[in-house]
This record gives C-alpha cells, sequence and structure tokens, in this order.
C-alpha cells in the first residue's frame, strides 16, 4: 500500500485529508501563552483576527520528529510505502524532522520530498500524488514525477500590508511603516531554494494585480493542472483579482485561504494565486 503524508502548512483541511486517504502531521502555533494546533483547534479567520488583536507575534514550531516516527514505524511494520511531501527546508525545520526519524526507524520505503515550498503549492504536488497513485504508479514513479513537477509549481502574491513583514523581522519595522504610508504592495514568491522573495515593490493594489498578471503572461499556466486564487483574511482583493484574471482569459479553480504558517507573515488582504507553469525558467 502506498501512504502519502502532509504537513499542516499545506492547508488542507481535516476532512480533505480523510477524503483524500491522505495522512497529517500538524505544526503548532504559539501567540502569548497560548498554543494551538494547525488545523486543529484554530479556525483561519479566528488566528487572522488574532494576529491583527495581539501585540504577541506567532511563533510557529516544527514537529518532532516523533510525531514522525510514529506513523514511520506504523508504515514499517504495515510493509507499506510512505511519500512524504513537505514544507519547504529553507522555511522550516519540519523536513529535517523527518529525515532524522526516517534515520531513526530505518526504513527505505520511506520517500521524503522537501517541497521548497508552502501551502496550496504542496496541495497541487500532494493532489498530483494521490492521483498517480490511483492510477496504479508504484511509489518511486510517483516520488520521480513530483521532483519534476516541484520546480514548475509556482506562488505568486501581492501584500496588502507591510506591517507583518515587519513584525516578524523579514524588514524593519521602519521601512514596513514608510511603505504602508506610501500604499507600497511586495510582491512576493518562494524562491527555487525554498525561501520567501520580494519580486518586487508596486504603487497600489491595481499596479499590484498587473504586476502579477505579467509575471503569468511570462511563466504560462499549463491547464493540466488546477490553478488557485489564494487569500489570507477578507475576500475583497483577491475577487477583483480573479475577475482581472478572467478577463486576461484565464481559467482558475476555486478560491482558497491561506493557513497560519504563511498567513503569519504576510497579515490580512493578501491575494495571489498557485500555479503550474506551462514553461520552465
Amino acid at each position: 500500500m502506498i501512504r502519502i503524508l502532509v504537513d499542516s502548512s499545506s492547508d488542507y483541511t481535516i476532512e480533505e485529508i480523510k477524503n483524500k486517504d491522505m495522512e497529517l502531521v500538524p505544526i503548532t502555533i504559539t501567540i502569548g501563552e497560548k498554543t494551538y494546533v494547525d488545523g486543529y483547534d484554530l479556525g483561519r479567520d479566528e488566528f487572522y483576527e488574532i494576529l491583527q488583536s495581539s501585540n504577541d507575534f506567532p511563533k510557529t514550531s516544527q514537529p518532532s520528529p516523533q510525531s514522525f516516527i510514529d506513523i514511520f514505524k506504523d508504515a514499517k511494520e504495515k510493509g507499506d510505502e510512505l511519500i512524504c511531501i513537505l514544507l519547504s527546508s529553507g522555511l522550516s525545520g519540519t523536513y529535517q524532522s523527518a529525515v532524522l526519524a526516517k534515520n531513526m526507524v530505518e526504513y527505505d520505503s520511506i520517500y521524503l520530498i522537501d517541497s521548497l515550498s508552502a501551502t496550496y503549492t504542496i496541495k497541487v504536488m500532494a493532489d498530483h500524488a494521490c492521483r498517480l497513485r490511483r492510477e496504479g504508479r508504484i511509489a518511486a514513479d510517483i516520488v520521480r514525477e513530483i521532483e519534476q513537477l516541484k520546480p514548475r509549481v509556482k506562488v505568486l502574491a501581492a501584500l496588502d500590508t507591510l506591517e507583518f513583514l515587519g513584525r516578524g523581522g523579514r524588514i524593519s519595522k521602519a521601512a514596513a511603516a514608510i511603505g504602508d504610508l506610501a500604499n507600497i504592495k511586495p510582491i512576493i514568491t518562494v524562491s527555487k531554494e525554498g525561501t520567501i522573495d520580494i519580486l518586487g515593490k508596486c504603487l497600489g493594489k491595481n499596479k499590484a494585480i498587473h504586476a502579477i498578471l505579467n509575471q503569468l503572461e511570462a511563466l504560462g499556466i499549463d491547464p493540466a493542472f488546477p490553478a488557485y486564487p489564494i487569500y489570507s483574511y477578507g475576500t475583497e482583493n483577491c475577487c477583483a483579482f480573479e475577475k482581472k484574471l478572467q478577463k486576461s482569459g484565464y481559467s482558475t479553480n476555486e478560491m482558497l485561504q491561506i493557513g497560519s504558517t504563511i498567513g503569519t507573515h504576510i497579515g490580512p488582504g493578501a491575494f495571489g494565486i498557485v500555479f503550474v507553469c506551462a514553461r520552465t525558467e
């Protein structure tokens, strides 16, 4: 039997995980003195409301090796093959925890994939892995296909505020304050190295939308895979973006809400798209 595992940065709901016959290792989030288990006891809207109202910046904690060991041992005992598609090693130690767990369990039929990405890009990869599993493909073939797909899965997003990049230390608080006063909207992506990368800074939402459309024009969207408009908190900006996508001839799937792992740094009002490039860079 082939089993597929993701961590909660993939932003699947618990119901989706069950319906797709997948397994989930959660990431924990601490805000002030309270700790939440991502996906289980903290709703997404609730998270963004706490994020905006709290003086404490959220801290995410990677799963411990033990979180993986229990699942890995079970796979070994049953003789199952296990494919794990995990949060970028450039953003978290989650992948490294899984590597340590595999070494401790000593089972070769565990395949670890460093997504070099986060949020719904992982969903695109994992959904494709599930599709290949349904087709009866062997685990090694599935892993090879996901590794080939990985560099083509992209996220492009515009931030409505720089406040949370400042609070998280990714830029200075002074730069964040000045940027917000000037109505600067950064365009972000995840780099080839798996880290958050600022592609550019636009003056206002409309220019940010056009900047993303220009990127899409350059890269193209592979129609064989879904393209998801994404948002953090509040759908107004994403709805405006989605209308521009449609006017530009792009077909998209349902709008999806970004969870806490990335949401911590981007804050409310962010919008963007997850897609598979038609052309490699």
